[in-house]
């Protein structure tokens, strides 16, 4: 026997948390390494409830930051989380946010059937990330005479797929089902347009030391956290192209540098220096004299770009 239930008003809406399922859908399968299991262990117990809840949103590379940051820092890592994500940043309320945790709130009353929290089954994380189906079709003792429990929720003509194999509540999501939902956000993707605010903030610290004579160091300082990688080959990559301009007292270029620095890392690799800098230094000989050095570092993962100007004596 079939019952459907739900309105028939697909929510497409939230823009941001579809765009947002996006990001994390590649790592929501995937068991945390024995590393991360272990730092996750050791969180205090308000970084271990934000950590629990976010798990849907929260995407692989910010999942290992957050990891990586000492005590002191996760609190500006959690404020700057949801920050990036409020679609209307000039409201006081965060749209995303409440959206968020009032679907989670839902998900618990909606599915109350098993051993497990709502918003922790399969039908609860579908929910939370795409919203009301359309349609969402219930057959308690399935749909045949030998069949299990069984729901089909549509979204659009896509029919996503839950069976409860064991009669305990506990409904699982069918594989094919996970192939539909890819093409459910493949679609929205492409209709909708880009998301801003979802990147790690870029920046940069600029350093300029005499050494002996003429020769003066530059030195670029790029806090690990603030680089956005993307995964290749089981690595982190990404580069870093930097530009630098100096400019004597009279507004004359008298030197200039232009280079890409690539970075590979492993997972491992940015777990250990996620609290450290990368590092770029320059010499250069320069007369003494009065300057102005003009710097651009671009990230090409992302295209995030940072200038700075500086004036500095010899």
């Amino acid at each position: 026997m079939r019952k459907s239930v739900f309105p028939t008003n697909i929510n497409f809406s939230a823009l941001t948390l579809i765009a947002y399922y996006l990001l994390s859908l590649s790592g929501l399968l995937l068991l945390l390494s024995c590393a991360s299991y272990k730092l996750e262990k050791n969180l205090d117990p308000e970084s271990k409830e934000f950590f629990s809840k976010v798990r849907y949103v929260i995407t692989k590379q910010e999942r290992k930051i957050f990891l990586g940051l000492p005590p002191s820092e996760r609190k500006n890592f959690i404020e700057e989380f949801w920050k990036k994500r409020d679609p209307d940043p000039d409201t006081e309320e965060n749209e995303f946010k409440e959206q968020y945790f009032a679907r989670i709130e839902e998900a618990n009353h909606l599915f109350r059937e098993g051993s497990t929290p709502g918003w922790l089954q399969d039908r609860g994380r579908i929910y939370i990330l795409l919203g009301r189906p359309e349609r969402r079709d219930v057959y308690p003792r399935g749909r045949s005479i030998y069949g299990k429990p069984m729901e089909i929720w549509y979204y659009g003509f896509f029919p996503i797929v839950f069976i409860d194999s064991a009669w305990s509540g506990n409904y699982k999501l069918e594989p094919l089902s996970a192939q539909h939902i890819s093409e459910i956000n493949k679609a929205q993707i492409e209709r909708k347009p880009k998301i801003e605010g979802e990147k790690v903030i870029f920046d940069f610290n600029l350093e300029i030391k005499k050494v002996k004579g003429d020769e003066v160091l530059i030195r670029v300082v790029v806090p690990y956290k603030n680089i956005w990688f993307t995964e290749e080959e089981n690595k982190l990559k990404t580069t870093l192209e930097l530009a630098i301009e100096i400019y004597d007292s009279s507004e004359k270029k008298v030197w200039e540098h232009q280079k890409n620095y690539p970075i590979s890392l492993t997972e491992k690799n940015l777990e250990e220096i996620i609290g450290k800098d990368y590092l770029i230094k320059i010499p250069v000989n320069l007369k003494q004299g009065e300057y102005s050095l003009t710097a651009q570092l671009e990230n090409k993962t992302d295209k995030a770009r940072v200038r700075k100007k500086v004036k500095f004596t010899i």
